[in-house]
């Protein structure tokens, strides 16, 4: 029997899915596992009941290699202090080297053959010198990654518009592209301030409901829009999408038409 559970790598970070085979593990067990990254430390979240529930195939999922013991985590919490300090010494060699990037954390695998430097840049960096020069001192693999502003928040992380904690450092396993038709299908002012999110760019949560708002709002007219209501010219002032329901200005008097649900897209 194949049992999945749903681990974080980080603390409140996002929720991973890994294959723990034969393996019953209890919830918030530390437990090693095989990354992209190589060999990390995780915690367990919880267990998933049904396979219905998450989108990954099974045989596509990283292993979780056992339960951790005493010495992998003592070996976790060395590494999490050693890579602060090479954080610092790495922002130093970039600054000796004349570098435009800003590198954001730094990170070990749990078995110390690589060390992840994650940056920011506005432009391609030849950071081949860099990367020698930490190879030397580390005397390890070195991966350099440059990640992008979505990338940023979700590294960082931080809290949102609505009050709760960044979706990409929570619970997307992946970023949808967003688009500004997504607002403009929920009637929303496309105002920067609240349409986009903290790494600058749109949100990601317009994505949720507009397949939703596309198919409640087929027939509907856009405020400003000159109809007819009972053969009386009139402009939109206000729409209400999901309720399918629009108000019209006829000369001063507000009307109020109300559209039937069965004209949605099926």
């Amino acid at each position: 029997m194949n049992n999945v559970y749903g681990i974080t790598l980080k603390s409140e970070g996002k929720v991973y899915y890994f294959n723990g085979e034969n393996l019953d593990i209890s919830n918030d067990s530390y437990v090693v596992v095989e990354t992209e990254k190589g060999i990390q430390l995780g915690k367990v979240a919880y267990k998933i009941e049904s396979l219905d529930k998450i989108n990954i195939p099974i045989e596509e999922m990283k292993k979780v290699i056992r339960v951790s013991t005493d010495e992998d985590y003592n070996t976790y919490l060395k590494n999490l202090a050693d890579a602060e300090k090479c954080l610092v010494k790495a922002k130093k060699v970039v600054k000796d080297l004349n570098l435009n990037m800003n590198i954001l954390d730094a990170s070990y695998t749990l078995d110390r053959k690589q060390l992840l430097f994650n940056f920011i840049a506005d432009e391609r960096v030849d950071f081949r010198e860099l990367a020698k020069k930490l190879a030397s001192l580390y005397k390890t693999r070195i991966e350099l990654r440059q990640i992008g502003a979505r990338d940023k928040a979700r590294t960082i992380n931080g809290v949102g518009h609505c009050g709760r904690t960044l979706c990409c450092s929570t619970f997307l396993n992946h970023i949808d592209s967003v688009t500004m038709n997504m607002a403009k299908n929920q009637n929303i002012a496309l105002n920067p301030s609240k349409i986009n999110g903290l790494c600058g760019r749109l949100l990601c949560c317009l994505t949720y409901e507009d397949e939703e708002y596309v198919r409640c709002g087929n027939g509907m007219p856009n405020v400003g829009q000159t109809v007819k209501v009972d053969d009386v010219k009139g402009k939109v002032v206000s729409v209400d999408i999901l309720n399918r329901k629009y108000k019209v200005d006829c000369d001063g008097i507000i009307k109020e038409i109300v559209l039937d649900c069965d004209e949605c897209i099926k």
